[in-house]
């Protein structure tokens, strides 16, 4: 089988159908393999798909885990806390966060190790399907021939585009995140985040030494926002806050910090995810705001499901269209939930709604993932 697309979902694609015996080639247009970013925070239930894929441990020695979020009021006054159920074990708690670029060095390691063949700046040009496979030309002027073709190459994917042409774009939400790199003082054990109006900050340790910060904003328009102001348009943000640790957080704040700004951008395809011998996976299909902390979840559990579909003891006696329509069918509605969910968590936000809403849905969301993918 052929995986385009070397991000989080397609690494994931890669390793479990290596350690069920399929050879697997991924091609990724990007020369570096590289990824951007600060820091991702993760949920039981993307823990519970690391267990799965056999990088637990690697994440465990390179991020941080820790139980529940703590929630406080702009000034610092403690609202309560959300609670993070043990997903993944009892040996491993409810939640965690590591750096983006950590994370896809685990996995592109992983991926490496199981036998994957990796082409680095390379991608798909075209393919002709028949009865008996899929015929692939790349951009290096090669050709392979392939049982499945995977399509995880993100958000702007252009397998998704030229395998379902009137398939939706991304659309804009209405908020933009704003995330920066600190050290880790001792007292942030575990993720807690600030509420304030059409703003919410937060930090999460992605490892023993650092932390990260994210910031949601309220921004009506998907304006370019110029590298050079991000240290004093976050500072601004920052300063809506009361809250002591916040405000230490601000005055440490520099071009040192790592900031990164992003729009936040949702889309939901319609099924079916796949068309012939051409399925799609992970943000290609589902890209969701990182309101419940499972975009990356949703994605790599897709690469498990395809898998098990796949290569399940009757696989041989059912067509390929049979087997996908198994993925498809397991994968909609906790995907829709995610996206749909997360999507709803944002409008609150910016209409100022319903908190009793807003916790109500990210309990039953997070409720829902606990459940057996």
């Amino acid at each position: 089988m052929l995986v385009v697309g070397g991000g989080f979902s397609g690494m994931s694609a890669a390793l479990e159908f290596s350690k069920r015996g399929v050879a697997v080639d991924l091609v990724e247009i990007d020369p570096g393999w590289r990824s951007y970013g600060a820091g991702i925070s993760l949920g039981g239930a993307t823990l519970r798909a690391f267990r799965t894929l056999g990088v637990l441990d690697a994440f465990l020695a390179t991020g941080y885990a820790a139980d529940g979020v703590n929630v406080f009021r702009a000034d610092g006054a403690p609202i309560g806390a959300l609670p993070t159920p043990r997903i993944a074990g009892e040996d491993v708690p409810g939640g965690g966060a590591i750096m983006r670029p950590a994370l896809a060095a685990i996995l592109a390691q992983a991926t490496r190790a199981s036998g994957t063949h990796v082409r680095l700046g390379c991608t798909v040009d075209s393919w002709t399907e028949d009865a008996q496979g899929i015929e692939v030309s790349f951009s290096d002027g090669t050709t392979s021939r392939y049982d499945l073709l995977v399509g995880a190459d993100g958000l702007y994917s252009t397998m998704r585009s030229r395998t379902f042409p009137n398939a939706p774009k991304p659309a804009y939400s209405g908020q933009g995140v704003w995330r920066a790199l600190f050290e880790r003082p001792a007292e942030i054990a575990t993720a807690s985040m600030w509420v304030g109006e059409g703003l919410k900050v937060g930090v999460n340790p992605v490892s023993q030494r650092l932390m990260y910060l994210f910031l949601t904003e309220n921004r009506p328009s998907n304006d370019h926002v110029d590298p050079e102001n991000f240290v004093a348009e976050l500072r601004d943000l920052l300063g809506a806050f009361g809250a002591a640790e916040v405000k230490a957080l601000r005055d440490r704040l520099g071009e040192h910090s790592q900031i990164v700004y992003r729009p936040l951008e949702s889309l939901l395809m319609p099924r079916p995810w796949y068309a012939g011998r051409v399925v799609l996976i992970g943000d290609a299909t589902h890209a969701t705001t990182p309101h419940m902390a499972s975009g990356a979840c949703i994605g790599i559990e897709d690469a498990i499901v395809l898998a098990e579909e796949c290569t399940r003891e009757d696989a041989r006696t059912l067509a390929l269209a049979d087997r996908l329509a198994r993925f498809d069918a397991r994968r909609w509605e906790r995907c829709r939930m995610v996206v749909e969910n997360s999507r709803r968590l944002g409008q609150i936000e910016i209409e100022g709604g319903d908190h009793m809403e807003h916790a109500r849905i990210m309990r039953e969301t997070l409720l829902a993932l606990a459940a057996p993918v």
